[in-house]
């Protein structure tokens, strides 16, 4: 452990070091090694350089880790009584990992926490009634844990602290059209309250830690110059890829990977200006990167196909080939590709446009990622209800 530790301090750099000119070469011994260990303490505390231009190196912070083949599990399922139908999934099949909500898509901090900071900013919504319990369960099924933290899609954070998110010009505070806000990405509070929740999950036994909505709300250029914040001339893009870099610097020496999920047609198109999310930067920046690639998610003509979401293998496979395009250029920054894949219904997609989906479907988009060399994947289901009998292999 301490070699890793040494390790990550070198990938990581010297934070602060600096350099003994002659001047500095005049003073006695003993005062150039206070003055040299004065500033690497003041530095690495107070100047820490985060750069979307100059990902650190990697180094694989739990290489023990295993192929993750995972669902993605509720709080309210995770504290109730669908947990045990879901580890019997686990104990019975190929799968092995479960993605758990601990800061939810509100914004609730999904068991009760002791933490002062995070009750003092946020709120605490105890679904999962007792966190040690639910760990201890987990570990007793050898089930790889992953918690799942939605940064700034938050409404509960921008209620409570309106200064942290977007206002109106009248002061209040914005919301999209299903009511939602979001907390601004350029706050250094807002990015240390979501690490501070990381953190906590890091300790109570989380072995990697996946921030989700990693992005401005959809639509922002729109409305960027009609809102109220604080901003800095950092690009939007910049500003989301250097909160990832700036987690990771801050989790990997507590052992724990970091993932991010991504929308799965970021891997295809330029970097997404407006919401600040560039699938290469972020990539760089993270152990595990998770594009969301339903088959369902993806408009009429993508891969060459009129109805996706009836055609599972093929946009599948069209998505990985788009991933790798992106990631390879990256060489030794390329994070491991994890996908999260569909096993619901579309039903709103409309007559005709659609299709059951079921044994065939999942183990369709589980081929098609074998065939373009991805081990790793995750199912969702909101409802947590996943299809019975498949091959997960």
């Amino acid at each position: 452990m301490n070699m890793l530790w040494a390790l990550l301090a070198m990938a990581w750099g010297s934070f602060g070091a600096v350099p003994v000119t002659a001047d500095q070469g005049t003073q006695p011994f003993q005062s150039i090694t206070n003055s040299f260990s004065t500033a690497i303490i003041q530095s690495q505390k107070d100047q820490v350089v985060i750069d979307a231009d100059n990902p650190p190196a990697k180094i694989d912070p739990q290489p023990d880790a295993p192929v993750v083949k995972g669902i993605y599990v509720t709080a309210y399922s995770a504290g109730g009584a669908r947990m045990t139908q879901l580890l019997d999934l686990l104990d019975d099949t190929e799968l092995n990992s479960m993605v758990v909500d601990i800061k939810d898509d509100l914004g609730y901090i999904t068991y009760p926490t002791e933490n002062k900071t995070l009750q003092h900013m946020g709120k605490s919504q105890p679904f999962i009634r007792d966190i040690d319990a639910l760990m201890k369960r987990l570990q007793k099924h050898e089930v790889y844990p992953i918690a799942r933290v939605v940064v700034f899609k938050d409404t509960i954070l921008a209620k409570k602290n309106p200064e942290l998110s977007f206002r109106n010009k009248d002061g209040s505070i914005w919301a999209n059209g299903k009511g939602d806000s979001f907390v601004n990405p350029y706050s250094k509070e807002v990015w240390d309250y979501n690490i501070e929740i990381a953190k906590e999950a890091a300790k109570l036994g989380f072995k990697e830690i996946q921030f989700d909505y990693v992005r401005f709300p959809e639509g922002f250029e729109t409305r960027a110059d009609a809102l109220k914040y604080t901003r800095s001339d950092k690009s939007r893009v910049d500003i989301v890829a250097e909160f990832v870099q700036y987690a990771r610097k801050e989790l990997a020496p507590l052992g724990v990977r970091v993932s991010v999920d991504i929308f799965g047609y970021a891997a295809s198109v330029p970097a997404a200006e407006g919401i600040g999310q560039d699938f290469v930067k972020i990539s760089e920046n993270v152990d595990v990167i998770s594009p969301m690639v339903y088959p369902s998610h993806y408009s009429t003509g993508w891969y060459g196909v009129k109805d996706p979401d009836k055609d599972p293998y093929t946009t599948i496979k069209g998505s990985m080939e788009d991933t790798h395009k992106k990631l390879d250029p990256t060489k030794e920054l390329k994070p491991v590709i994890r996908p999260w894949i569909q096993d619901f219904t579309a039903s709103w997609l409309g007559s005709g446009h659609y299709i059951k989906y079921g044994k065939k479907q999942v183990e369709d988009q589980i081929r098609a990622m074998k065939d373009m060399d991805v081990d790793e994947y995750l199912l969702w289901n909101a409802s947590n209800r996943y299809t019975p009998d498949v091959n997960y292999k």
